[in-house]
């Protein structure tokens, strides 16, 4: 999303996640510290003299003003998702405007680009994910992304009666703002959960657990059969928080979550869920519910592994399908299960965590930002979502886009657990805005508790005063959530 995430990264690049980031979807990552802060761009707002660019006539088929000609400059993340989705957006874009358009598909987001925005010549539209991304916090803080209000104000490509925010999934908003402003796009919608081969588990006999201790007692029966119950992307430790902090919040509540996201003083200590979650993970390693080795792997090792059945279950989220496609079994029936059922639980069973990720941004000091936003307009069409998912098996926030498709069995059973969910989604803010903090600080804690060298009151006490340390940073730019 989303965050954030190794994820989408090859077998030598970390991508955090989530990020990413933020919808299936996509959110995370580990940015490289100091990314900006070479950056001279004086912070504040931006005038209109420092955005000014080619502009064209507003029209009802140029409904952003998007100069005929104007060349376009597109900086994709080519990760577990590719990079083609996007060149076939782009090829629209060319036919419709008759422009050039220039593309860079990169792992290295953040390196390449940091010093073009620092100079003042940006590209026009980015997709920010992978591990070494590009810090919005700050890029919003200086004035360098765009307003994509009018993109939201546009009329969709598909029904010109509707606004493209009327099309997308209204978490999507919610996610992508900055305070009051709108600037940041996550096109994907990513479903976090745990993972497994549907064929392994009726092959078995084994039925997805409902509960936490189902979960346990299952873990029991498969380290008998001989084979692992979990394994995870030791390298990486962060992409075990796709589950453990949705669980959190499905046991604890969201309010109880939001206190956790606001950086609010005892939110992780006071928390009861946070005890009986963090119990549940210790009391796994302390059975050796784990692949042996699994804290030495990354994610495409960890997802080899599943894939040639010595782990059963696996944290990620629901771009693994393609990410992991080279290495999956033709049968193995991918599928993911919703979050599990714990003691007393505020939200009940089936609550999932699925939000927006893979998030795009529009540079307002670019050559044509309006361009940018108009290349965002095409992506949000029904045809190029349905085109993502064919791609990239994956969901995009453009809601209902893949109805009536045939789906691939991952994105199928992701599809099946969001219908069910209902207005039970879970969408956590930690990792998108203090990335450092969750995959760094509260990564490594979380990679000793799982090694079985932390117990879970430890865990505890240290992931607070490491959230505690943030809070009282002032380098550092707060956000807060009321929802």
């Amino acid at each position: 999303m989303g965050s954030t995430s190794a994820r989408n990264g090859d077998d030598g690049i970390g991508r955090r996640d989530l990020i990413k980031r933020s919808a299936a979807l996509g959110l995370i990552t580990v940015p490289t510290a100091g990314f900006l802060s070479a950056c001279a761009t004086g912070g504040g707002g931006t005038s209109e003299k420092e955005t000014k660019a080619p502009g064209g006539e507003k029209t009802a088929k140029n409904p952003l003003g998007v100069a005929k000609g104007a060349p376009l400059e597109a900086f994709i993340f080519k990760g577990g998702l590719g990079d083609q989705y996007a060149k076939d957006a782009e090829a629209d874009y060319k036919a419709a405007y008759g422009a050039d358009v220039k593309h860079t598909g990169t792992q290295q987001v953040g390196p390449k680009l940091t010093p073009r925005f620092a100079g003042g010549n940006p590209p026009d539209v980015i997709d920010n994910s992978g591990a070494d991304h590009l810090d919005m916090n700050k890029l919003s803080t200086q004035g360098q992304l765009q307003d994509l209000s009018a993109l939201l104000d546009a009329p969709s490509l598909d029904d010109p009666a509707k606004k493209v925010r009327d099309t997308i999934h209204p978490s999507t908003i919610e996610k992508g703002r900055h305070g009051d402003t709108f600037d940041v796009l996550y096109y994907a919608f990513t479903i976090y959960g745990t993972w497994y081969s549907r064929k392994l588990l009726d092959d078995k006999g084994w039925t997805y657990p409902r509960t936490l201790s189902e979960m346990v007692t299952l873990c029991g029966e498969i380290k008998k059969a001989g084979i692992a119950p979990w394994t995870y992307a030791g390298k990486y430790p962060y992409y075990v928080h796709f589950n453990l902090f949705a669980q959190i919040a499905k046991i604890g509540g969201m309010e109880k979550w939001i206190a956790i996201d606001n950086l609010e003083p005892n939110a992780w200590t006071s928390n009861d869920a946070v005890k009986e979650v963090i119990e549940h993970y210790e009391e796994l390693a302390a059975k050796k519910y784990f692949l042996a080795g699994s804290q030495g792997l990354t994610h495409i090792q960890s997802q080899t592994a599943w894939n040639k059945g010595k782990a059963v279950f696996i944290p990620n989220g629901s771009w693994v399908e393609n990410e992991a496609a080279p290495t999956t079994p033709k049968d193995f029936g991918m599928a993911v299960g919703p979050l599990f059922d714990g003691t007393g639980d505020t939200m009940p069973h089936g609550t999932l965590r699925g939000e927006p990720s893979e998030p795009y941004i529009v540079a307002a000091k670019g050559g044509n930002p309006a361009g940018g936003m108009e290349l965002l307009r095409i992506m949000l069409s029904r045809k190029h979502a349905q085109n993502f998912a064919t791609k990239v098996k994956s969901l995009t926030c453009v809601m209902d886009a893949t109805a009536g498709m045939t789906l691939s069995p991952g994105l199928a059973s992701a599809s099946k657990v969001f219908k069910e969910a209902g207005d039970n989604l879970i969408s956590l803010q930690l990792q998108e805005w203090y990335p450092a903090l969750t995959d760094e600080k509260i990564g490594g804690l979380t990679g000793q508790l799982l090694t079985g060298e932390l117990k879970a009151a430890e865990w505890i006490k240290k992931t607070q005063a490491e959230c505690d340390k943030v809070a009282k940073d002032s380098s550092v730019t707060k956000f807060k959530r009321s929802a």
